[in-house]
């Protein structure tokens, strides 16, 4: 007899929104002395009342999600995992309908491995219904799996395994496998074709950092390897470049435009690791842009490619519903001045509409006018930075 591994949830049609803490607040347990910013219940229910009173659940911002290190140090004498007795005393059950009754989904992690990578109780491949059970008894909506500490054999034996185990609770989970990252996110070591039928969404490469190295070295491994990465990802299934790290510490405002640009032309899930309490206005404009989220959002689920590279720029493209495109002009330099590129929309293969587009600056919210294939278009692009173009045909 076959078995079948798929997923079969009809979840995540377009890439999900949410928070969460990991990369600002990481593995913070100090609730005694930092009682605001610890991983607990009242700092998930805090970002959850945020997400409703400051507009962004209304964007589509649903997901808010435990990360690593909310976990006791020992399962119950059950063998089921437990939260930390302190740091979330209503239990996980409570918090997660607290997250429902705001109208919001509700996440977490853990780690297919004998260990989380912050060293908590992981999921062994003996433990996989009974968490997978737990988590559905709990009313959690995603799990996000990692693999620290973990083997070849056993994420190749346990990925699949949680798939069907978390079909068979009878609850639709959403489900996040960390997989790829740790077989160097690429064929033949990685199949795309079977985690397209297990997962909803994968992380391929290295975890992100609050740098604009980081960034950048993301967005050039997506663009370098787009030929294998991009065809698997669709309504479903998402290659995952990991959290938006917008309102931390580390970018400038025109780097901060460039994550959101080129996430949105990936067709990547938006999921803020920011303190949502404290965030900027600049950020906040950013992250809550209306025609930037439909870009991100597109139903056809096609991820964008990088068209053109040169010295200093590149040029990545992306196909939407009814003839629709994104464009991203991004400027790789270092040197201090905006630079100027110069091109026609026909010399990036957009042709299809004799009668032009309309043509819309996302980043800067303004209508730029109506452009036909051959007329030239002229921006000058600050160093690290990015213009996003969004084109509607009047075909």
């Amino acid at each position: 007899m076959l078995m079948c591994w798929c997923m079969e949830n009809g979840l995540l049609r377009t890439p999900p929104m949410g928070w969460v803490p990991w990369e600002r607040f990481r593995c913070n347990t100090n609730c005694a002395n930092d009682p605001d910013n610890c991983i607990s219940e009242k700092l998930i229910k805090a970002m959850a009342d945020r997400l409703v009173e400051d507009g962004w659940k209304a964007l589509g911002y649903k997901y808010v999600n435990l990360d690593d290190c909310w976990a006791a140090k020992k399962r119950d004498s059950q063998g089921r995992l437990q939260p930390d007795p302190d740091r979330f005393p209503s239990g996980i059950k409570a918090l997660a309908d607290y997250v429902h009754s705001k109208g919001l989904k509700f996440g977490i992690y853990s780690d297919l491995g004998n260990a989380t990578c912050a060293g908590y109780p992981g999921t062994t491949l003996k433990t996989i219904e009974t968490d997978a059970q737990t988590f559905a008894s709990w009313g959690v909506d995603m799990l996000k799996l990692d693999g620290c500490f973990s083997d070849v054999a056993t994420k190749a034996a346990g990925y699949p395994k949680m798939s069907a185990a978390l079909n068979k609770t009878g609850r639709p989970i959403a489900f996040s496998c960390s997989w790829p990252a740790y077989e160097g996110g690429l064929p033949p070591k990685v199949n795309y074709t079977l985690l397209g039928k297990i997962c909803n969404l994968w992380r391929n490469y290295k975890d992100i950092e609050d740098s604009w190295d980081s960034l950048f070295h993301i967005i050039e491994w997506y663009g370098n390897n787009q030929d294998m990465l991009q065809p698997a990802a669709g309504p479903g299934r998402w290659n995952d470049p990991d959290m938006l790290i917008l309102g931390d510490f580390g970018l400038s405002l025109e780097q901060s435009k460039v994550q959101v640009a080129l996430w949105a032309i990936l067709a990547a899930p938006f999921f803020m690791s920011c303190n949502l309490r404290t965030i900027s206005d600049d950020a906040k404009d950013l992250l809550q842009n209306p025609l930037l989220l439909y870009i991100d959002q597109d139903p056809r689920g096609i991820q964008g490619r990088r068209i053109y590279k040169s010295s200093h720029f590149e040029v990545w493209r992306r196909p939407l519903v009814r003839g629709q495109f994104a464009l991203a002009v991004l400027n790789t330099g270092t040197d201090g001045t905006p630079r100027p590129f110069v091109t026609a929309l026909e010399l990036l293969a957009i042709s299809g509409c004799a009668s032009g587009y309309k043509a819309y600056d996302v980043l800067e919210k303004r209508f730029m006018g109506t452009l036909k294939a051959s007329d030239p278009l002229n921006y000058h692009v600050p160093p690290t930075g990015v213009a996003l173009l969004f084109l509607r045909p009047l075909c």
